[in-house]
């Protein structure tokens, strides 16, 4: 008998979170604003710690994105092969993408944060500074789904890190921290998702 079909296959959520994929090259058709809204909405819903949300974003487009490319291209070569090689493939995502969002934290859950636990300052700035990554990780992660769930393609491309300073300035940022820029559009062409470690491999059950 054929094996009966798990109910959370049939959950329009779970499948969007099953098929969503890392695309790195898209067409030149542009996102229409209302598209766009609800991508930026679907990213502030996000849960965020003491629901401070902590984060910025900036929708880059126009000389804003050419100049963002030409940034990331040029501060390729001060990097080893490696390295250099991913920078190069984030500024052609991001040249082929009609738009691409940036993410930052703004230090305002630190700032009020260390005020509210009457712990040693330092622990307590480590503590609210990690907040606020896991808060802004979780705001980029709703968008990636929700570009998904709309027929949007996008990529998280977390190799700019090793420039955020220069990012941050380029996007006239310099007082945030950067956390993620995602080129949205449309899929160039299809792509199968990497295989992903089977459930027993990584899960405990600790009753």
């Amino acid at each position: 008998m054929p094996t009966a079909e798990p109910s959370w296959a049939r959950n329009e959520t779970l499948l969007t979170i099953a098929n969503r994929r890392s695309i790195r090259v898209f067409t030149d058709q542009p996102i229409n604003d209302e598209d766009m809204t609800g991508l930026l909405q679907a990213a502030n819903a996000a849960p965020s710690a003491h629901n401070q949300q902590s984060w910025q974003f900036m929708v880059i487009r126009g000389e804003f994105k050419r100049k963002l490319v030409q940034l990331v291209s040029t501060r390729a070569a001060d990097f080893p092969k490696p390295s250099s090689a991913l920078l190069r493939m984030a500024s052609r995502s991001i040249a082929s993408a009609p738009v691409a969002v940036a993410v930052a934290n703004t230090g305002d859950l630190i700032a009020h944060g260390t005020e509210l636990f009457k712990v040693e300052k330092e622990m307590a700035r480590d503590f609210f500074h990690t907040m606020e990554i896991q808060s802004s990780a979780a705001a980029v992660e709703n968008l990636l789904l929700a570009a998904a769930s709309l027929g949007l393609a996008a990529v998280w491309l977390g190799i700019l890190c090793l420039i955020k300073d220069d990012v941050l300035k380029s996007l006239g940022e310099p007082k945030g921290e950067f956390m993620a820029i995602v080129p949205v559009g449309y899929a160039a062409k299809p792509t199968k998702g990497p295989r992903k470690q089977p459930l027993e491999s990584i899960v405990r059950y600790l009753d």
